[in-house]
């Protein structure tokens, strides 16, 4: 399998040179070449494996030839178990009424659908590592979950030095607590004086230019430009789908995203011939996408702080792939556009023929604090069901835009409750207890660096920890 970049100006690249690469020197994003084909037949006759053989069915053709199917079969093993999940079916359908569901993926390590990919990855990131001899530095931006769930995943890594930056004070507590306490002489949590879309320009920026690293390291992303996280959570749309009948019918589902790497995941199925007819994209008040399906306008707007911080993104970098489909898998035609979205100050419309190819399979709708903590309550009282306040804006996405109700809706149940306290108590509710393993989160010692919202401040302190032998 060999990748390509959506600005059509870089080497093509195996998967392994993938993972390891992030970002293309062109500035694009790597996509495969070509993509793996399954007949209804092959997918029909997936129905009754387990999570770790279906995952393998669906992840093997974009690795192959750079890990082998059995080395693949051991990490998914060691990954998706009842030990590292909380629950047997790895990744349960929880009913809320006919033909609608919730799609829990929060029953792993730090509690949120990113443990999905980031388990794999820093089991994938070892292997290859291995194999090359060779030790890398991951630098990665959160809005909240990607941070706890990228050291959960790559802190036993023997060849890794993982730098994590958050907005300072807007990330809730659990979800600081659970980056901050977990030990490791290679873990660095770096609170940015700003908000999170300057700590991802400073990630954006550091993987430009990585001379800070002497040449002797590489950085690494593990936020979801990263091609294998989004090939992780490609699995679980086949695995819901499966578990309601698909692939003899089709499936709908609404997927709360900022980043849009978790519904590109489900746009990918898609390719993969799962029959997919509905794709809503849940959003909170930061709507740059919303806005663009629904008036054709492309605006960045200066980012929003809410009870939804893992939404709270102004600009959504995987939307870029998307792009690259509709254009036809234009690269050069693409790059001008990204160029023209990259000066935030502009307004962007898209051609009405290319909005339309959107508009063909996705829906959107922006779900401000109020409906949020609203959709919580709803769902509580008719089914005594609590959602965290994510899942809630893609229940009432779903709702709202909802095509066919003779088809199962899927929201994507992408954290568990227990992690946003304010959204919980404005919703007047009792917050829920951490599971087992996190009970004795809130008195666990803390480690983090608080830093301004300067390049060469962050780069030198992870150049001082890099090095510091």
């Amino acid at each position: 399998m060999k990748y390509i970049s959506t600005r059509g100006n870089a080497p093509e690249l195996a998967f392994d040179e993938v993972l390891l690469t992030g970002l293309a020197k062109d500035g694009g994003l790597y996509v495969p070449k070509e993509v793996p084909q399954f007949t209804l037949e092959e997918i029909e006759s997936w129905r009754d494996l387990p999570y770790t053989e279906l995952a393998h069915k669906v992840i093997y053709p974009f690795v192959e030839g750079c890990v082998e199917a059995d080395a693949l079969k051991q990490m998914l093993e060691e990954v998706y178990n009842n030990t590292n999940f909380g629950h047997k079916a790895i990744a349960p359908l929880q009913q809320l009424d006919h033909n609608e569901y919730v799609l829990e993926l929060f029953h792993g390590p730090t509690l949120a659908f990113k443990d999905f990919a980031l388990q794999l990855l820093g089991r994938l990131l070892d292997y290859v590592l291995e194999k090359r001899q060779e030790k890398v530095v991951i630098m990665g931006a959160t809005s909240g979950d990607t941070g706890s769930a990228a050291i959960e995943g790559t802190k036993a890594c023997q060849n890794v030095d993982i730098f994590i930056l958050h907005p300072y004070g807007k990330v809730s507590e659990v979800q600081r607590r659970q980056m901050t306490t977990v030990v490791g002489d290679n873990i660095h949590n770096i609170a940015i004086e700003g908000n999170f879309d300057q700590a991802q320009d400073m990630v954006k920026a550091s993987f430009g230019d990585q001379s800070f690293l002497r040449g002797e390291r590489k950085l690494v992303a593990v936020n979801s430009i990263n091609w294998a996280r989004i090939m992780a959570q490609i699995v679980y749309y086949f695995y819901s789908s499966l578990n309601l009948g698909g692939p003899l019918r089709p499936m709908a589902y609404s997927v709360p995203t900022g980043n849009f790497g978790d519904i590109f995941a489900g746009y990918m199925a898609r390719k993969m011939g799962l029959p997919i007819e509905q794709l809503i994209i849940a959003t909170n008040e930061n709507d740059v996408l919303h806005r663009l399906m629904a008036s054709n306008l492309y605006e960045v707007h200066s980012l929003k702080h809410t009870i939804t911080p893992s939404m709270d993104i102004a600009v959504s970098s995987n939307f870029e792939r998307l792009l690259f489909d509709l254009y036809d898998r234009d690269g050069l035609a693409l790059a001008d556009l990204m160029n023209q979205m990259a000066d935030r100050t502009q307004s962007i419309e898209l051609s009405e023929e290319k909005l339309a190819k959107a508009r063909d399979l996705f829906d959107s709708l922006a779900v401000n604090e109020e409906a949020t903590v609203e959709t919580m309550k709803q769902v509580f009282d008719e089914s005594g069901y609590l959602l965290d306040p994510h899942t809630a804006i893609g229940v009432k996405a779903a709702r709202e835009c909802r095509r066919n109700a003779n088809i199962p809706m899927i929201t994507l149940g992408t954290a568990h409750p227990v992690k946003f306290e304010d959204a919980v108590n404005r919703g007047g509710f009792d917050m829920p207890k951490l599971p087992h393993h996190l009970s004795d989160l809130m008195d666990r010692e803390e480690r983090l660096e608080v830093l301004p919202a300067d390049l060469k401040t962050v780069q030198d302190f992870m150049a001082q920890n890099t090095f510091k032998d």
